[in-house]
């Protein structure tokens, strides 16, 4: 935890001018400085820098805030990096927390280890760009893909010479034992049986080389290309402490400020398609490094932009990879955000494709992507044939992991109606089969819902009001401890609102057991590095402009109020469901009439507030 008084502390004595003129070149403009916005593309500048105020906004995307949110969302870093960051630049030390001496050491070691790790890697990436230089072959093998000399030095691409300890010449000693801990290097061991000595030798030797940056611009990994014909064709850095390749994406680094300006990431399969998609305009797209696309990788996306679209081959290799592309991201899949897949003939790739069609046609196939919603149906319908019942019960035992998957909300929902049409049954029908497992159905009389369907299915429509959703919120960031004397059917009825809010009262509740009360100023910022962003950036910047509070108001009587309100739309929400539903059977009518006097009761608190005040 890191107490809100040191995060005021920080701020009070970082300069922002400094910690954005890092990443922006600034101009004075008046009492401020100005420059380009670095979250979108624009030719003038709207991005200013306030020194008086400490905060930065641009009037193009509308970004704003302080030092520490610049910095989480320039570099990725989270709330708690971004602190230890600019306490180091400004010689502060972070307060103690619960950490034990040992344990804090050995933080602090590792972390050391890791920069040197870094270090070793940031100079190989320079002795391989120096030798790209002087080769004429892996010059014109570059030149002959359509690459410029700028677009290479933007990527930071180099070449590994064909020799077995080329790397000898730019470190002091080749046998330093980080080298091989960095993946440049591989020892063999010596055996004695056959009298062979220890080898040392570079891993990658003959090659194109893109070195893999972390989203802070480190290098952590390479990945290697031949340039004639040979095995393997690429040749990915090991796993080390600095790099894993299931949740890393080569050219992220690079991609960040086209993300937010084109408003969607491109995920691609190979460093050359990355790297000759920027060449011709589509400086968003990102790579894989040569394995399945994992959660990991959708999540790490998701805190750069909304929207992404997965291109892949159109042969079984680039269907089989689109699975589990699909699979990773359900998890992931929200109202706010977009998932689609592209699928190119099979003869292409998308380098390819764009050399002989051109940007614009390249564009025509990425306005047709797949949305998520249909690859699903699609996956789920392979080798079924659907116009058998059989084929179609097929399809829906295939579905229902894949939407099992996907978080509690309104595209939840509508996937299920999408999967009953698709097998020909009435949502009803189907949530109750995926629901209840089976059972009889708890209804009477033609055209009657099933009982539980109809309460889950109201607890999901139940979503209140963005004015009261926004109020209650608003509250418990100026009185977090209200929290508490919340009882647990309010946690879930907040929990349960639609997207946004209902990630944002789940984050509140997370941060309250990790944290505890924090000043209101300290817990929005705990929000923002927590929260995606999108819709629920917007309502915390909405909530954020609000008035302060009057220090005389009653917080625990109006909170209530609110939250009584919201109880009372999920009432009116669950009996419009019941009594559309037809002939009510006897768990119906019973859960009716205790509806009824629930809606009565609160309608007389409301009356007897009124009166009161």
């Amino acid at each position: 935890m890191i107490p809100p008084s040191f995060v005021q502390d920080l701020l009070a004595r970082v300069d922002i001018v400094d910690v954005v003129g890092h990443h922006v070149q600034l101009k004075k403009s008046g009492a401020n400085l100005s420059g380009l916005c670095p979250f979108h593309a624009e030719k003038s500048p709207s991005f200013t820098v306030s020194p008086s105020k400490q905060f930065y906004h641009c009037f193009g995307c509308g970004a704003s805030g302080d030092a520490i949110r610049f910095l989480t969302e320039q570099t990725g870093a989270g709330f708690r990096e971004a602190v230890e960051t600019l306490a180091q630049q400004v010689g502060m030390k972070l307060p103690d927390d619960d950490v034990s001496p040992d344990d804090r050491q050995r933080v602090q070691v590792l972390k050391q280890h890791r920069q040197t790790l870094a270090g070793v890697l940031g100079q190989a990436a320079e002795f391989y760009r120096a030798q790209l230089k002087g080769n004429a072959r892996a010059i014109d093998y570059l030149k002959q893909r359509g690459l410029t000399g700028e677009i290479a030095a933007q990527f930071g691409v180099g070449y590994a010479p064909d020799a077995w300890r080329s790397l000898a010449s730019a470190f002091s000693s080749y046998d330093d034992p980080m080298l091989e801990e960095s993946g440049m290097v591989i020892t063999q061991a010596a055996d004695p049986s056959e009298g062979s000595e220890r080898k040392r030798y570079d891993r990658f030797r003959d090659r194109i080389m893109f070195p893999i940056r972390s989203v802070q611009g480190d290098v952590i990994g390479f990945g290697g290309r031949v340039l004639d014909r040979g095995e393997p064709k690429y040749l990915n850095s090991p796993e080390t402490p600095l790099f894993s390749k299931g949740r890393e994406l080569y050219g992220l680094f690079e991609a960040r400020a086209a993300l937010r300006a084109r408003g969607y990431a491109l995920v691609v399969e190979g460093y050359m398609d990355v790297v000759a998609l920027a060449q011709m305009g589509f400086a968003n797209a990102v790579a894989t490094l040569g394995t399945a696309c994992t959660p990991e990788h959708v999540q790490k996306l998701f805190r750069f932009t909304e929207s992404v679209v997965f291109s892949f081959d159109g042969d079984a290799a680039g269907r089989r990879a689109a699975l589990r592309a699909m699979e990773a991201s359900l998890p992931h899949a929200q109202e706010t955000r977009s998932i689609k897949f592209l699928f190119l003939p099979a003869e292409h790739d998308p380098d390819s494709y764009v050399r002989e069609f051109g940007a614009t046609a390249f564009e025509t196939c990425i306005a047709r992507a797949v949305p998520l919603s249909r690859q699903l149906i699609d996956a789920a319908s392979i080798g079924c044939e659907l116009d058998t019942a059989e084929g179609r019960a097929r399809v829906l035992a295939n579905a229902r992991p894949y939407w099992s998957a996907l978080p509690e909300g309104a595209l939840k929902l509508q996937m299920l109606g999408e999967l009953a049409a698709h097998a020909r049954l009435e949502t009803s029908e189907l949530h109750h089969l995926w629901h209840d497992d089976g059972q009889p159905r708890a209804t009477a009389g033609t055209g009657a819902k099933p009982l539980r369907a109809t309460r889950t299915l109201s607890r999901r429509l139940s979503r209140g009001t963005p004015t009261l959703l926004d109020r209650a919120l608003w509250l418990l960031l100026h009185r977090c401890e209200l929290w508490s004397a919340l009882d647990g059917q309010s946690h879930d009825l907040l929990a349960s609102q639609a997207s946004p809010y209902g990630l944002l009262f789940g984050v509140f509740e997370q941060i309250m057991l990790d944290h505890g009360p924090l000043a209101s100023a300290a817990f929005l910022q705990q929000l923002r590095a927590c929260a995606a962003p999108g819709s629920a950036e917007d309502v915390l910047k909405r909530i954020d402009a609000f008035q302060e509070p009057d220090q005389k108001m009653d917080f625990a009587q109006e909170l209530r109020l609110v939250v009584d309100r919201l109880r009372l739309g999920a009432v009116e929400d669950e009996l419009k469901l019941l009594f559309e539903s037809g002939t009510l059977s006897p768990d119906a009518q019973e859960r009716s009439r205790q509806l009824m006097g629930v809606r009565a009761r609160l309608k007389a608190q409301f009356a007897a507030s009124a009166s009161t005040g």
